[in-house]
Formats: structure tokens, sequence, C-alpha cells
């Protein structure tokens, strides 16, 4: 059994027991999360297709805290001048382990 989740913006193809990381939430470590913007629904036999999101149906799973993504530098440079830049990012993330998918 698996379903498609919209959180953040993004969609996230999840199962019970995945750890994903999704744009940050307001909710502590250890706090119960729960999605309810499913998009589909699959049970291997039986699927369900919201239009566009299906109203009976929700994720939930357990907030883990948070983490960083990779880096990412952003380099400017202009040609026989001296301007260089250097820029690094990192994006931070919330961990969510989905317990349970209800449909």
């Amino acid at each position: 059994m698996y379903a498609i989740i919209e959180t953040g913006g993004k969609q996230y193809r999840v199962e019970q027991g995945d750890i994903i990381e999704v744009e940050l939430l307001d909710a502590k470590q250890g706090d119960k999360v729960e999605f309810k913007n499913v998009l589909f629904l699959s049970t291997g036999t039986n699927v369900k297709v919201g239009t566009p999101h299906l109203s009976q149906s929700k994720v939930q799973g357990e907030h883990q805290g948070e983490v960083k993504g990779p880096k990412v530098i952003a380099f400017k440079y202009k040609q026989r001048k001296p301007v260089r830049r250097k820029v690094g990012h990192r994006q931070r993330y919330a961990r969510v382990k989905i317990t349970e998918i209800i449909g």
C-alpha cells in the first residue's frame, strides 16, 4: 500500500515505514504529523485518485527532527575584472517517518 501526498509544494510517494525529508514543519521532535493532502492511494488491487485530493484519506507520521541538505555553492564571476563572489547555502528539512496510511 502506498500513497502520494503533497506538502510544501512538492509531492512524495510514501509507504508505511518510509523516512522522508520535507520542508520545515511547525512541530517538535517526537510530535505526530498528519498529511491530509493525499492525491493518490493504492492498495495493490484498488486505486483511488483524488480530484485533486482524497477527502477520506490521510497519512500519519512522526517528526524525527531537522536535518540539513547538501551544500549548494553559487559562484559569481566577471571576466577580466576582479569580481569573484562565492556563496554557500544549506537548506534545512524536517525528517518524518511515515507510521500509518489511512484510506
